[in-house]
């Protein structure tokens, strides 16, 4: 027998299916975000990443021109296993020579580069609009601001990233998730909680006023606990992005699990939402801490997120993306590392026998449970990892580095 046949065998004995469960995962989109090639700059200004997130290091190699980033993004979709979408964000418009367009004037016509890759690729795109790292973010707000033309300016930029994501889904045949996030909030104790939520609800339905179709476009709220230089008040709470989502039809949460408390677990949330939304969102990362946006890797969370998501029968309901952004190590590894994590936690999860430990629940037989449990973590998961990899024609784990150390030393070391 092959290490895979032969692991098969071990799987068949608890009712998994390993050829079902590997086929399944081909078909399950995964969206990878354009900004860890470049720290989060983008291309529509000069200056530093600014609003509360924050990239540190400086390793060589980063993509500083379109070509480039697309250059690097093709390099790891060829390192990748699995179905993908793009992730972009507004601040990566990319205009032709001595042309611009300031946010809030953004056409689909600036992300046509974008739209040409993605066709290449055969992939779909979702879309963020940014909602930092530029001048009318007036002390330290957008959509919260109390000064009505900062925040009729991010109110039209946000219209105008809906009108995009329509282009996106229309050109692409793939619906297109356009996240709103951004980092307002307050440095020490606000005098006024509710006016900025108020002023943030407002401006977000305006938004959503401009017309799209639900079925193309998925609009989401997302939340956050803190941010940097905004570490009292965040007018994007949890509460009131969820009560926001809950109460706003066809608008969906979405979680990133670095937003929360560092005691919170997003693995948890999963099915609370799942109870009530019909669809959620995720961004997903490694916090340490804080939302570090570390690297994604195959680790107990990522594990128990993608569990959740499988035991509730929720694989058609979440839209999965990844969020990191780390400059202290090669940016090609970093982008490979997490998407191939996500998915060796997708098939993991596929590979657990979901019905019998329910079942066991059910019926209180709490020991047999935890001894289920503890049985599938010593079976042979890697063996059905590298008949996954074979099949996607990916190389192995051992082998794909050796491609980023020549990347790096022929394009990478160059610029």
């Amino acid at each position: 027998m092959t290490r895979y046949e032969s692991a098969k065998a071990m799987y068949k004995e608890i009712g998994i299916d390993t050829d079902a469960a590997i086929a399944k995962l081909k078909t399950l989109p995964v969206s990878l975000h354009c900004w860890q090639g470049d720290d989060v700059i983008g291309f529509d200004h000069d200056g530093p990443l600014t609003g509360g997130i924050q990239t540190t290091g400086n390793y060589p190699g980063k993509a500083t021109t379109p070509e480039e980033l697309l250059q690097d993004m093709d390099k790891v979709f060829s390192l990748c296993p699995g179905k993908k979408k793009l992730n972009v964000h507004a601040c990566y418009a990319i205009f032709e020579d001595g042309e611009f367009a300031d946010r809030d004037r953004l056409e689909p016509k600036h992300f046509k580069k974008w739209v040409e890759f993605a066709k290449e690729k055969n992939v779909g795109i979702d879309f963020n609009p940014t909602f930092f790292s530029h001048p009318m973010v007036k002390d330290g707000l957008t959509l919260s601001s109390p000064d009505e033309a900062t925040r009729k300016f991010w109110i039209e930029h946000g219209k105008a990233c809906i009108r995009i994501s329509q282009y996106f889904a229309e050109e692409t045949g793939v619906p297109c998730v356009m996240n709103i996030w951004t980092g307002d909030g307050f440095k020490d104790i606000p005098a006024d909680r509710l006016g900025p939520r108020v002023r943030y609800k407002e401006a977000i339905e305006e938004i959503l006023s401009e017309p799209f179709d639900k079925s193309k476009v998925k609009p989401c709220v997302e939340s956050k606990v803190f941010g940097i230089g905004v570490e009292a008040y965040t007018t994007g709470s949890a509460e009131f992005s969820l009560s926001f989502a809950a109460t706003h039809d066809g608008c969906l949460p979405l979680m990133d699990n670095g937003h929360y408390h560092p005691t919170e677990v997003v693995s948890d949330k999963i099915p609370a939402l799942l109870a009530f939304f019909p669809e959620i969102a995720l961004h997903i990362t490694r916090p340490i801490r804080w939302d570090s946006d570390h690297v994604v890797l195959f680790d107990d969370e990522t594990k128990e997120m993608a569990k959740e998501i499988v035991r509730c029968d929720g694989l058609e309901r979440v839209y999965m993306a990844l969020d990191y952004f780390d400059a202290s190590i090669n940016r090609i590894a970093a982008w490979t590392v997490g998407f191939r994590s996500w998915q060796k936690a997708l098939l993991y999860a596929l590979l657990e026998p979901t019905a019998l430990l329910k079942d066991l629940q059910d019926k209180a037989d709490m020991t047999e449970l935890m001894v289920m449990q503890e049985r599938i973590k010593v079976l042979p998961f890697g063996d059905i990892w590298d008949e996954y990899l074979s099949q996607s024609g990916c190389v192995k784990d051992t082998e794909w580095f050796a491609e980023v150390k020549k990347y790096e030393e022929t394009v990478l070391s160059k610029r």
